[in-house]
């Protein structure tokens, strides 16, 4: 579980219930951040409320700032809580190009295991 999460909202108050559905759905990210670089991670959610003429959008916008470098994620959508999924899939996405690049040469075995045998199916 990610322990250093700030969350700020721009232009609206943020409720309880998104606070913890961003704990919920950031939180356990820390699954695909390398070992050694999990106790240094710290991650920042901005949630902000867009007023246009037809309807409220709403963006979710992720800093996390890793040891070799920072993944942003920035998404819109019509909900918070729609928004803040959006977000959690590319952050997974992100987060998983960032392991295969900064880890070891053992994960890289393990990749190229997981592919020969794909392609002996």
């Amino acid at each position: 579980m990610i322990k250093n999460i700030q969350i700020a909202g721009l232009h609206t108050k943020l409720t309880v219930e998104e606070e913890k559905y961003v704990t919920k759905k950031i939180g356990p990210m820390d699954r695909y951040i390398p070992k050694k670089a999990r106790q240094s991670v710290h991650t920042e959610v901005k949630l902000k409320k867009e007023k246009s003429k037809d309807k409220a959008k709403f963006t979710c916008e992720i800093i996390m700032h890793l040891p070799h470098g920072s993944i942003t994620v920035h998404e819109k959508a019509t909900t918070m809580f729609a928004a803040i999924d959006l977000a959690e899939d590319k952050l997974k996405i992100q987060i998983i190009k960032y392991k295969e690049k900064h880890a070891g040469p053992r994960i890289h075995r393990k990749l190229i295991a997981k592919f020969a045998r794909n392609k002996k199916r």
